[in-house]
């Protein structure tokens, strides 16, 4: 938890632009659950300002600013309020060039007496009453945050503390500084006239630059930049233990297999009788909150206990992406992944595990085109899922339905374990690890939506995420491209607002059909193999390197990330008269056989634009579509609106974010941020039982 990172000369342009205390507002009440109280934000528009000045006048204006930091990484799980430090400045010491971290205590008081003659433990400010002695809270958090729980464990740093009473006097604070006051490495105290005493101890701490290198590691620390998923999967080859689960994910992961061990019979004695209670467990939670993360660790660990486990998604493009980029080969794939359709015909004997991610995309009934009579499903496609094992774990986000046929909800799941006498346990995923762990980014994208009673409200630079509007198709592709070159992962998505042509003729040709003016592009191929010029089949489109060639859609983009994402949006969705206005499109013949053109701008999506969808379920699934396409940077989105008033919108709520060193190209990222994606491996021809695991497990990367 932190709710700004800013280099300190980035934070006084923030508060010049009268944007910080707002910010910090928001993120208050978004993680406390109340609002901020007019004295917090008072010290905040106070005190902040005149640390980061100071950092400024220290030649140190490039130190981060970490405010409102939690001590540990588990400060949730405690009881109580949580350990939040005031600021935690982070750079690299000048001498010795490693990690130099100074946590800081603000006040604003002005005068100090002591309480009792015999110790200067407690304190008395006028106004106030009793008060502890800042360094004694500073020896708290310090401890926190250098034990094992803390975000650096196991990283070689220089750590520190200090109190700033920017309003005080040494003389009139002298209780705080007498020779009995505490002592430690955090136990130092300025005052208003011993500033130059600080300014100079400030620089014996931190260099003049390196501090987004040094937040970068501390971010990593605290589980805000993670290895990307696949990336992951890779290092482990798809079966070791490689996430490091946190908080509310550790202890959902750690209630499940707990719950297995006894539901179900222990395959090293198998004499015992296990407990033949039906369990489900639903756990639920937004795009970015590990949901996929935990689903995975638990099938690893299930399958490492000797359990049938199968891993089921309703994303075809997840599943593939998984496969073509872990290097799984076909048969050892279908062994342990499947998709909600794959359980018409009951598993004999039913598997001991079935993990459904994505659970919001179950349908009504497991059914295709392409399957002959008999082999099409005849019940609820829920109860097929059920059937198939002995204890079931749904991870769902209602957000993420993108179709009328998506019937996977709470209530659904509810419904369905009442049915079979089944004990339903709900778990909510909340902290959240996707677009740089920013969920004022999250928060911001949903109010800028509508999917929330919360206004929009101006992007607020906030150090994690950035967002940027894009004039032109042109720059959106110049930026997106740049990204990929020079070494980040990046693709171009689309709203569902263009025809959609199959390949033409024996050389699979792609028809450009998003075609903004002059600016033409396709989409992903619809097709099964490799088209003209490489262009990859769509459920490889996403770590396909000649994926950047092509536009994705939100099926194609739905569960996974990149570094930087283009999002454009069509005409599906504008904003006229201060509010979004919601069209459905219509199309005519283009120029050849098999080629259709825009009649009329609006969404192309056939399952969606139907009018057999009414409107006001219209507009929630295009909302939900743009929802998911501008959730999938870890670092960067970069928008663009074919609509000209709407361009115009997004501008204005994005403003000007061009802070310094906050755009974060591949240039302007620190070294420790430029992390390769990995190469995809060989696919495998051999089961994965027979895999040296113990020679080969690669790297340890930890994700969430």
């Amino acid at each position: 938890m932190l709710l700004l990172k800013l280099a300190a000369r980035d934070l006084l342009t923030l508060n010049a632009r009268r944007r910080m205390v707002p910010h910090l507002a928001a993120r208050w009440r978004h993680f406390r659950g109340a609002d901020a109280s007019l004295s917090e934000r008072s010290a905040w528009a106070e005190s902040l300002v005149s640390l980061a000045t100071d950092l400024v006048a220290a030649g140190r204006g490039d130190v981060e600013m970490i405010v409102e930091c939690a001590a540990t990484l588990d400060e949730k799980e405690r009881p109580g309020d949580p350990r939040l430090i005031d600021v935690v400045l982070v750079g690299q010491h000048p001498e010795e060039r490693r990690l130099s971290v100074q946590l800081v205590e603000l006040k604003r008081w002005s005068t100090v007496t002591r309480v009792e003659r015999a110790a200067a433990d407690m304190v008395h400010v006028p106004g106030m009453g009793r008060k502890k002695h800042p360094a004694l809270q500073l020896r708290e958090y310090y401890e926190a945050f250098t034990s094992a729980r803390g975000p650096l464990h196991g990283l070689e740093f220089e750590c520190g503390g200090f109190a700033y009473l920017h309003n005080a006097t040494e003389e009139s604070v002298r209780p705080l500084t007498d020779v009995d006051a505490p002592t430690g490495a955090y136990a130092r105290v300025y005052t208003s006239d011993r500033r130059e005493e600080l300014l100079a101890d400030l620089r014996s701490h931190f260099a003049d630059e390196g501090g987004a290198s040094a937040a970068e590691v501390l971010l990593r620390g605290m589980g805000l930049r993670n290895t990307p998923l696949l990336d992951a999967m890779i290092g482990s080859r798809g079966e070791d233990t490689v996430f490091t689960l946190r908080g509310r994910q550790k202890v959902v992961a750690e209630k499940i297999l707990a719950t297995a061990a006894k539901v179900l019979p222990d395959p090293e004695r198998p004499a015992l009788v296990p407990d033949e209670r039906r369990v489900i467990f639903l756990v639920t939670g937004g795009a970015g909150t590990g949901k996929s993360a935990v689903g995975l660790q638990l099938k690893a660990e299930l399958e490492a206990q000797g359990r049938t486990v199968k891993y089921a998604s309703g994303s075809r493009a997840f599943n593939a992406a998984l496969q073509q980029h872990v290097g799984y080969g076909d048969r050892e794939f279908r062994d342990t992944f499947a998709y909600f359709s794959s359980f018409v015909t009951t598993p004999n004997p039913p598997l001991d595990v079935l993990i459904c991610d994505e659970a919001h995309r179950i349908r009504r009934r497991s059914t295709s085109i392409y399957w002959p009579a008999e082999k099409q499903g005849t019940r609820p496609q829920v109860d097929e899922l059920l059937d198939a094992s002995r204890l079931t774990v749904f991870f769902l986000d209602e957000g993420q339905s993108l179709r009328p046929d998506d019937v996977g909800t709470v209530d659904l799941i509810e419904g369905a374990a009442e049915r079979y006498g089944a004990h339903l346990v709900r778990y909510s995923l909340r902290e959240q690890f996707r677009c740089g762990g920013s969920d004022a980014y999250i928060r911001w994208v949903r109010a800028m939506l509508g999917l929330t009673q919360e206004p929009p409200e101006q992007w607020t630079p906030d150090g994690l995420m950035h967002v940027e509007v894009a004039d032109t198709p042109e720059e959106l592709e110049r930026i997106i491209r740049t990204e990929a070159h020079a070494g980040a992962s990046a693709r171009m998505v689309a709203g569902y607002c263009w025809p959609w042509t199959k390949p033409l003729g024996e050389e699979k040709r792609l028809e450009p059909d998003v075609r903004i003016g002059d600016w033409h592009r396709p989409w992903n191929a619809d097709s099964e193999s490799f088209c003209e010029n490489g262009a990859p089949p769509s459920k490889i489109w996403s770590v396909h390197e000649n994926g950047l060639d092509q536009i994705g859609c939100v099926y194609t983009a739905q569960g996974l990330e990149w570094d930087w994402c283009g999002v454009i949006m069509g005409e599906d969705m504008v904003r006229r008269d201060g509010r979004w206005e919601f069209r459905r499109g219509k199309a005519c013949a283009g120029p050849e056989p098999g080629v259709k053109r825009v009649a009329v701008p609006g969404s192309f999506d056939p399952k969606v634009r139907v009018r057999s969808v009414d409107d006001d379920d219209f507009a929630q699934l295009v909302r939900h579509a743009y929802h998911v396409l501008m959730t999938r940077a870890s670092r960067a989105t970069v928008l663009y609106s074919t609509d000209e008033e709407t361009r115009a919108y997004l501008k204005d709520l994005v403003g000007d974010v061009q802070l310094h060193g906050l755009r974060p190209t591949w240039e302007n990222l620190p070294r420790e941020a430029r992390l390769p994606h990995l190469p995809r491996p060989r696919r495998s021809r051999r089961g994965r039982k027979n895999r040296n695991r113990s020679s080969d497990s690669g790297p340890d990367l930890r994700l969430f």
